[in-house]
């Protein structure tokens, strides 16, 4: 890809699958600057990348504050050791948030299936009985 292509709203908002709305909010959050032709923004490749970016840092969880500081930390010509670092940082705390929520969910659809069992002998007895108890 040229690092002279440039690209009009609806061609980033068709290729990453996202509104042009979408594009203008990032815009109006200062992530990205398209030159004006009148009123027409042009992207440059840099905003595409940065795009890019922006949307596999969402993918991955992390906010837009933390996809900047990433972004931020872009220096090819030291081989971006800082930003990797700051990624693998960023994608362990992210596992470990979701293995963390992983095993919440866990405990509450086990919870769940013993409420929903306790309830069906509840109502299988009341049933039976003519009782209208629920057990709490």
């Amino acid at each position: 890809m040229s690092k002279n292509k440039t690209y009009k709203i609806s061609d980033l908002a068709t290729e990453f699958g996202i509104t042009t709305r979408t594009i203008r909010f990032y815009e109006e959050k200062g992530l990205l600057a398209p030159k004006r032709a009148g009123s027409t923004r042009i992207y440059q490749s840099a905003d595409r990348v940065k795009l890019k970016l922006i949307l596999r840092g969402k993918r991955l969880g992390l906010t837009l504050d933390e996809s900047l500081d990433i972004i931020g930390l872009y220096d090819p010509a030291h081989g971006n050791i800082d930003q990797l670092h700051q990624l693998i940082t960023k994608c362990q705390e992210k596992r470990t948030q979701l293995q963390q929520q992983y095993s919440d969910l866990e405990v509450m659809m086990l919870d769940l299936r013993n409420a929903e069992k306790k309830y069906q002998t509840a109502l299988a007895e009341a049933t039976s009985s003519h009782q209208t108890k629920i057990p709490v």
